[in-house]
């Protein structure tokens, strides 16, 4: 084995094993006091997943391995999701490489050992995700120094956003986004440079460019931004050529190659209809804008990561690439427009190259306007800046050291020890940035488990679980239960392709955000009959009540007027309300009223849990939509956490509580009402009649204050108060979840 060979492998392994063991440190759960860290623990001392897709994707891997295909059911001849926005759930429509990979992984690791699907799956990010480091290695080394390539290296597998989406217990899609996004643009770079000097290499190339976009293809839905970039880049460049007179023959060839690569790889293995979804690509960022169900408050604006990140937030997570990267940009330009310098520094890139580089960077901003998760796209170009500026700094280094005037042993001394100084560096920095961010606590807890559990054993497979969507891919993985709605909500990536086949027989209006104003309306509502109705309406029918009386109506928000009158009435009275009121004919009324007003409705449960307290805001912002003028009012909503003492108690939202006279303030402003919720127990007391808030103290733990029209609703009575409801009864509950069925 020769010297230059051993070394990079060194490097690879060091790279590698630098990402595996700070990935592998966060399953401690440093950031949980050692009292608490059971109660996100399974019952092998396993931390619970980090976020909650990770269950979809476990799920969709056991249905594989023991179906032979991801979904849980057959419908004529297409793979059908029975669990996921339920009813009539959804034909399975996801990228499949990391259910492949792992049943493959894990199928071949218990050749040799015992170990369960779900710990597989929680370990498997921290070893394919440091791979996205050794592509970068290779990518940057081959334009600049080994050193450069190291540190670009080193910098993937340890910038913050990347990391902590990729550690144990973050089993999604995460973790292949950089190794793709590296492979493709590595090998186009390659294709640039040989372009002109072979053609047949500018072809092979392109087609290991458009390869490796299919692969990307079959592991992320994002996939299409990449695609679109170079797409631009190729057809403008080409288009210029044109206007300077140069010959474009063999930039054409490369681009049809690398076209014809990815449209026939992605039509054949993944379907035509896939290729219809890339041609609609460019319309997505309208649709995540919340342009598609315009009518229906937009449940996406409630995702964290669809949130647009602050200045404070790209720093934190971009890390030092983020400085280096746009210095990197500056440098290299200097470099190109100098000849002589270029040939000395920089001569494995050309202009094309950098242009594109340029532009990937540009579009990568550009894309953070539509949400946080969108840094995935903005990391791979930054790393290659700085990796090449990082090259470019030891070079210059060499050359000084070089010179011939210069010979001072103790500065040539220097200059050697400098490059790896500056690899040093890369790394303690990297560490450092990780220590900043916010250690990860698991996304579910015992209490979560425990219910799920619980539903598994104790109902029948067909009970649907109605809750809102924070907790679905769980629910459906553990209790093996269908619910209403998942961390899919929408469905919004299938709106492309509905108009084109018949498996979404209502197009846009099914799945859509509409199902989630009726869960939130649920829970907004101080009506416990118009709740029930709905929750008997969406688990036996879906939404095909609303969209059966639209179709009449045609007026969204009429509909939901007319609906939010008769759910509370039987059926009989709602026919009469139908016909006299609202000029239905006995035809539609009858066949509006078989889906809001099933004779036999499925089995359900409703799920709430103190997790819900959190983003009880976005439940009464949606639930009191109005559709008329498309906005909801600003209600009032703050949480705390409290702090007592011997006289008094305050809390982190700024209530106020004297213990001795029971004075208590918001904000030094009186509530409407005081309720005290301990154990169970409920002590309520009215403050001042013209305030316009009530404040409610759980267990002298925590505080929340909110609008007092929703003193009396169903989320107060359900998760708040766990009590004093009606209409629903406790089946199961334990500290911080309770599954609730109906008491007729």
């Amino acid at each position: 084995m020769n010297k230059k060979l051993f070394i990079q492998i060194g490097v690879i392994l060091l790279i590698f094993w630098v990402g595996v063991f700070l990935r592998l440190e966060t399953s401690n759960l440093e950031g949980i006091p050692t009292d608490e860290k059971e109660f996100y623990q399974d019952l092998n001392g396993l931390p619970y997943m980090s976020e909650l897709d990770s269950y979809y994707n476990y799920r969709l891997t056991k249905n594989y391995l023991e179906h032979g295909h991801m979904g849980d059911t057959i419908i004529n001849g297409f793979v059908w999701d029975s669990h996921s926005y339920y009813p009539p759930g959804v034909p399975l429509d996801y990228p499949p490489l990391i259910v492949y990979l792992t049943a493959f992984l894990y199928k071949f690791v218990n050749l040799f050992m015992d170990m369960s699907l779900i710990a597989f799956c929680f370990w498997l990010p921290a070893f394919i995700a440091p791979l996205a480091g050794i592509a970068a290695y290779f990518f940057v080394g081959r334009f600049t120094n080994q050193y450069g390539a190291i540190a670009a290296g080193i910098i993937t597998v340890t910038i913050p956003f990347y990391f902590f989406r990729t550690v144990p217990g973050w089993f999604d899609t995460d973790m292949f986004n950089l190794i793709f996004s590296f492979l493709v643009v590595w090998f186009l770079f390659e294709a640039y440079d040989n372009i002109n000097k072979s053609n047949q290499k500018g072809m092979l190339f392109s087609f290991l460019s458009g390869f490796s976009i299919f692969l990307f293809s079959l592991a992320w839905n994002g996939w299409q931004y990449l695609f679109y970039v170079i797409i631009i880049f190729w057809v403008v460049q080409i288009i210029w050529n044109i206007f300077k007179g140069r010959t474009v023959k063999n930039h054409l060839y490369s681009f049809l190659v690398f076209l014809i690569t990815t449209f026939a790889l992605v039509g054949i293995f993944t379907g035509f209809i896939n290729i219809i979804k890339l041609l609609y690509a460019p319309l997505q960022i309208i649709i995540l804008s919340g342009g598609q169900w315009a009518d229906w408050p937009n449940v996406y604006i409630s995702v964290s990561e669809l949130g647009r990140p602050s200045l404070e937030d790209i720093v934190n997570q971009m890390g030092l690439s983020l400085f280096t990267g746009l210095i990197g940009l500056v440098l290299i330009f200097k470099i190109l427009s100098d000849d002589k310098i270029h040939q000395k520094f920089l001569d494995k890139m050309n202009w094309l190259s950098f242009s594109f580089l340029i532009l990937w960077i540009f579009t990568s901003f550009v894309t953070l306007t539509q949400g946080y998760r969108f840094f995935m796209i903005l990391i791979p170009p930054l790393v290659v800046s700085t990796g090449i500026m990082i090259g470019i700094c030891v070079d210059s280094l060499f050359l000084l050291e070089n010179i011939k005037r210069i010979h001072f042993s103790r500065i040539n001394g220097l200059i050697k020890v400098f490059p790896i100084l500056i690899i040093v560096i890369v790394l303690v920095t990297g560490v450092m940035n990780l220590e900043n961010v916010d250690p990860l606590i698991p996304g579910t807890n015992d209490d979560v488990w425990a219910a799920s559990v619980w539903i598994n054993n104790n109902t029948a497979n067909n009970t649907v679980i109605m809750s809102d969507w924070s907790n679905g891919h769980l629910y459906t993985a553990i209790a093996d239960r269908p619910v209403s709605e998942d961390g899919r909500m929408g469905y919004i990536e299938t709106l492309p392709v509905r108009s084109y086949d018949n498996l979404f027989p209502y197009k846009d209006k099914s799945p859509s955000s509409s199902r989630d104003y009726w869960l939130c309306k649920a829970f907004s509502t101080d009506d416990e009959n118009l709740s029930l109705g709905i929750l008997h309406m969406l688990s036996t029918s879906g939404d095909e009540g609303y969209i059966k009386m639209n179709l009449y109506v045609k007026n969204t928000s009429k509909t939901v007027e007319i609906l939010n009158n008769i759910l509370v009435l039987n059926r009989s009275v709602s026919r009469e309300l139908l016909i006299n009121n609202y000029n239905f004919d006995v035809d539609q009324a009858d066949e509006v009223l078989m889906y809001t007003h099933p004779e036999n409705p499925s089995p359900m449960v409703l799920v709430t849990s103190d997790k819900m307290i959190g983003t009880g805001h976005w439940t009464f912002k949606f639930g009191e939509w109005n559709f008329d003028e498309k906005h909801s009012n600003d209600y009032i909503y703050s949480v705390g956490d409290v702090n007592k003492a011997e006289d008094f108690l305050n809390s982190t939202n700024d209530v106020f509580l004297d213990l001795k006279t029971g004075n208590i303030t918001w904000k030094n402003k009186t509530p409407y009402c005081l309720d005290l919720v301990n154990n169970g127990t409920l002590k309520k007391r009215y403050v001042n009649p013209n305030s316009h808030f009530c404040i409610f103290i759980i267990d002298n733990t925590k505080v929340v204050v909110f609008d007092r029209v929703f003193e009396n609703s169903i989320f107060t009575k359900l998760v708040i108060e766990k009590d004093n409801s009606t209409v629903f009864k406790k089946l199961y509950a334990n500290n911080n979840v309770v599954v609730w069925g109906t008491k007729n």
